[in-house]
């Protein structure tokens, strides 16, 4: 174990102690976050960083090291509510922030824990991100809410920003942004180009825009930001539903992977005092069709954020590629005004909730045509004959080297059929009932081979996984009829 997942695994032990008390994962990840900044931000103002902190020296990481007992309860206290009150980027972080650790003994405990690792900021990992992708493991069977905030692997994130490749004075945006893994990735990438002082600058506060409509993951986000070095004097993450309207601003690049959850809905009180559920649509005059599927919602959505000739990268689920009524109206729309040029079927185990069946739709933004802008749909199969688990088989960066060299990031229109990946013409992909892009040609062996069977326990867990996949669609059929 690396000493990254040592240090990460310590706090998340700790959690179990404070659990005893009645404090949440949820809450335990939010005091974390709050102390974890602390110390980072001191961190920072440090050799090698030697960065000027915004956060008030009473307020900072050292005053509270100072502190024991009861005082430092009461100064924890002081320091979440000053920051709370604070201007721009420290006061979006600490926003309503409250104490939810009342014992003393044992805040204290934590603030060691923390302290006692040498520098969180020298970490080669996403600290708060992988925090937070343990807080997801946990409350992983919670799916049911319908919340679909699925932590999107690290190893995906960098093999998209990989074949986007974003350059030094692009804008980026993820309207989905969670804890700003595709923002970060793309800084990095972007940091390792020879950048002048102007260049520099914009990456810092001009590049990257996020929504995200969950006010503590804005809040975690803007954090992540913030150690990196990006942002203003204002934070660049809105915290807003991104689907109610469109924002005006159009980008070079898009990259995101938005929730999965189930049909959005409201609840209401009718004139009568009756309780009534109204679906969530969204009447927008840049949509192509009025849909109550989120995910359709935020394909439209994207289109809309696009500069003309940006490139975008968006996951979707397998509805996406086959769902009649709106959706056939949304891909030929799309086929048609921009060019739809690479799809990455991806395989199942890689998200926490069961039965998610996904892919990446890569495809660029074009001006007003007559002529359909899509030539031809790559598709690269990376899920049949292709198992990954969350604990024992993880997804890393190397599964997905194979698709990176197919894509061919520095000459995409040069580009080579393999087993896994095929080219469709438009012409082909018109042909299909409902302009169906769920498309298959590799043999499953699983299916004709007994000899190939995949182990009993991962062949029960995709039987569920294609179950409960079946039950969500048919729940949402009958809402629909419902209405």
């Amino acid at each position: 174990m690396s000493n990254e997942s040592m240090a990460v695994q310590k706090l998340w032990n700790y959690c179990n102690v404070l659990r005893d008390d009645g404090v949440s994962y949820g809450d335990y990840v939010e005091q974390l976050t709050y102390l974890l900044f602390l110390k980072m931000d001191n961190e920072q103002t440090k050799s090698p960083f030697n960065r000027v902190s915004k956060i008030p020296k009473n307020l900072d990481w050292e005053s509270l090291l100072k502190k024991d007992g009861d005082e430092l309860e009461v100064h924890y206290r002081h320091i979440l509510e000053s920051l709370g009150k604070e201007k721009g980027i420290i006061g979006v972080i600490f926003r309503k922030a409250q104490n939810k650790i009342q014992d003393p003994a044992k805040l204290k405990r934590l603030v060691m824990l923390i302290e006692g690792e040498e520098t969180w900021m020298g970490m080669g990992i996403d600290v708060k991100g992988a925090i937070y992708e343990g807080l997801l493991q946990k409350n992983a069977e919670d799916t049911k809410s319908g919340a679909g905030q699925y932590f999107t692997p690290r190893a995906l994130i960098k093999s998209m920003v990989e074949v986007i490749r974003p350059k030094p004075g692009e804008t980026i945006c993820d309207p989905a942004c969670g804890t700003g893994g595709f923002l970060l990735a793309s800084h990095d990438l972007i940091s390792k180009y020879p950048l002048d002082i102007d260049q520099k600058k914009f990456l810092k506060e001009g590049t990257f825009h996020g929504w995200d409509i969950v006010d503590s993951v804005v809040r975690l986000c803007t954090m992540n930001l913030y150690l990196h070095g990006i942002g203003g004097e204002d934070s660049p993450i809105i915290t807003d539903d991104a689907l109610a309207s469109d924002p005006g601003d159009r980008f070079d690049i898009v990259l995101t992977n938005p929730p999965f959850g189930k049909k959005s809905s409201i609840t209401i009180v009718n004139g009568e005092g009756k309780i009534e559920k109204e679906s969530l649509t969204y009447q927008r005059n840049d949509f192509w069709a009025t849909t109550s599927n989120k995910q359709l919602n935020f394909l439209q959505h994207v289109k809309t954020l696009l500069k003309i000739n940006g490139r975008a990268a968006i996951v979707v689920p397998d509805n996406v590629l086959f769902e009649g009524g709106a959706g056939e109206t949304v891909r030929k729309r799309l086929l048609q005004q921009c060019d739809v040029h690479t799809l990455l079927r991806l395989p199942t185990g890689i998200f926490y909730a069961q039965g998610v069946k996904a892919n990446v739709l890569f495809f660029d933004k074009r001006p007003a045509s007559e002529k359909p802008w899509t030539e031809k749909l790559w598709i690269y199969d990376l899920r049949t004959n292709i198992h990954f688990t969350l604990k024992t088989n993880t997804l890393r960066y190397e599964d997905l080297e194979d698709f990176i060299k197919c894509y061919n990031p520095e000459n995409r229109h040069e580009r080579t059929e393999t087993e896994r990946f095929k080219a469709f013409t438009y012409e082909e992909i018109m042909k299909r009932d409902k302009t169906n892009l769920d498309i298959f040609w590799i043999k499953d062996n699983s299916l004709g081979d007994s000899e190939n069977l995949p182990d009993p326990k991962l062949l029960a867990l995709e039987i569920a996984e294609d179950l409960e996949s079946a039950l969500d669609e048919f729940k949402r059929i009958y809402e629909e009829l419902e209405e």
